[in-house]
């Protein structure tokens, strides 16, 4: 083992993940390190301390040394969140700036993840900016290392882009990096990754390795799953090395706090935030129907709201744009809550032209009453604000009628309602209508053929959880005969109090 460890930076890559797999299977709180040898000590600490400058501000935990230790061309670091899986990029980028001639970049999706609140720019202006030597160069978006305070000769730079598009990659075509990072690297596509590595350019007369870091958690749909094959499918036979971190690795967080707001997520988004889960994917997985509780009774003081999913055409002339033959419905979703539990009383699913629906929709307004919410997502463009002003000053009339805009895919729309469901917040009336194709559609989603129930049940959803704006009352309980004569309100008004205004 000695001899493994001493000469561990000449090893082959296929003995280096064989002495990784071994020291993984060792019970570490066993071992004898009285049985070693001092000198081995001293090679073994040096060993597992990465190398450091003064501009990573805080010890990196075991698995950010690991990360941070590696001479490999190209690893990847996280899985699930809270692992530290930025601080652990950032502290790769900072580890040879004291060296002369080095040069940096770190990447984002977009231009706004970079420089939003808390995000990497951020976050190194917090850890850098102290420095007198240290200068932030905004409009390159690159930090700037010098010699002293004067900051008349530069050491280094450390500089933060964006690969949002197939063509970004072509603005650093004439940069020349030892170190490339990427943060949340399942958002980028792997041509972009792939082109970064001509990059990649040796430093004359240094020791600086030339390193791609990765970093992120496992993909949101099948655009990442790149990533799952290039590090954890075909990594080890290729050189990559993947390190897997989560909460448990990470003793700066508040796991307990971190813990609740995972709670609040969609089962496949908490799989793949909290476990780090790469095999479970959205499609059928964010809805079971055993879920959902079904009630013969409703509360009678529940709010309600009607929430339109409108198909665009009638059954004929969808069939013809819809490859599956079978096209999307009218969906109206009535959904009320009481008390932080909701209820699935009716679902109407229809296929109409635009005439009938619009008498669908009055005929139901009428039959729901004025005291119901009733809400329609807007089609983009002025057309459906057209539309949605027209309905509001006709057919609903009198009624709480809003048109609201669509934010977000369908998925993360419906991602409230999701985790609701599984805590058993969600239930419905026995004998609701299409309460069985509302099951079918909902085991299925995003995978399956329909989702406007789904979008229903979302769009409803987010509306009832909206606080309501508090009011004066608007009807008092009448009295009964024998409490006529001594009713009030409850206070006391002079004659004549609400007259005098008048006068």
């Amino acid at each position: 083992m000695s001899v493994a460890i001493s000469g561990y930076s000449q090893l082959s890559t296929e003995d280096k993940h064989r002495i990784g797999n071994f020291v993984q299977d060792v019970p570490m709180g066993q071992m004898d390190l009285g049985a070693i040898k001092h000198s081995d000590l001293v090679t073994l600490q040096k060993l597992l301390t990465p190398r450091t400058t003064k501009y990573i501000p805080h010890v990196p935990t075991p698995k950010q040394s690991a990360f941070l230790l590696l001479n490999c061309k190209e690893a990847f670091y996280g899985g699930a969140a809270g692992g530290g899986k930025s601080d652990a990029l950032l502290m790769c980028g900072l580890q040879y700036v004291d060296v002369k001639g080095y040069s940096g970049i770190i990447f984002r999706k977009t231009y706004a993840d970079l420089v939003k609140p808390g995000a990497l720019i951020d976050r190194a202006k917090d850890w850098l900016l102290k420095y007198p030597e240290v200068r932030w160069n905004e409009k390159e978006k690159k930090f700037e290392f010098y010699t002293d305070a004067t900051k008349k000769e530069l050491i280094s730079v450390l500089q933060f882009g964006y690969l949002e598009n197939a063509n970004d990659k072509y603005n650093y075509q004439g940069g020349e990096y030892q170190f490339i990072g990427f943060d949340e690297l399942t958002h980028i596509d792997a041509a972009s990754y792939r082109y970064m590595f001509s990059r990649l350019r040796r430093l004359k007369g240094t020791e600086v390795p030339l390193r791609v870091r990765g970093a992120s958690n496992p993909p949101d749909d099948d655009n990442g799953i790149w990533v799952k094959n290039r590090f954890i499918d075909e990594g080890p036979a290729k050189g990559r090395v993947f390190i897997p971190a989560g909460l448990d690795d990470n003793p700066y967080l508040d796991v307990d706090e971190y813990e609740k707001s995972l709670e609040e997520l969609d089962p496949v988004t908490r799989a793949r935030l909290r476990d780090g889960n790469w095999e479970i994917v959205r499609k059928g997985n964010m809805f079971k129907r055993t879920w959902f509780q079904g009630v013969t009774e409703l509360p009678a003081y529940r709010r309600r709201c009607r929430w339109w999913d409108m198909a665009a055409t009638d059954e004929n002339k969808a069939k013809k744009k819809n490859k599956s033959g079978d096209p999307d419905y009218t969906v109206g979703f009535l959904l009320s809550e009481y008390n932080g539990t909701f209820y699935i009383e009716d679902i109407i699913r229809e296929r109409l032209s635009p005439e009938g629906t619009q008498s669908l929709q009055e005929s139901t307004a009428h039959a729901d009453g004025f005291d119901t919410l009733v809400r329609e997502e807007q089609e983009p463009g002025s057309s459906g604000i057209t539309l949605c002003d027209i309905k509001a000053r006709t057919i609903f009339l009198g009624y709480a009628y809003e048109a609201v805009k669509a934010t977000g895919d369908k998925a993360t729309r419906a991602a409230a309602a999701s985790a609701a469901a599984e805590r058993g917040q969600i239930k419905y009336l026995i004998g609701c209508r299409n309460i069985e194709a509302f099951f079918n559609e909902a085991e299925s989603f995003p995978g399956g053929i329909h989702d406007d129930m789904i979008d229903g049940l979302s769009g409803a959803f987010t509306t009832l959880c909206t606080p309501a704006i508090a009011g004066p009352p608007i009807a008092a309980e009448k009295p009964t005969e024998t409490d006529v004569d001594n009713f009030t309100w409850g206070m006391d008004f002079d004659p004549g109090y609400f007259s005098r205004f008048g006068q």
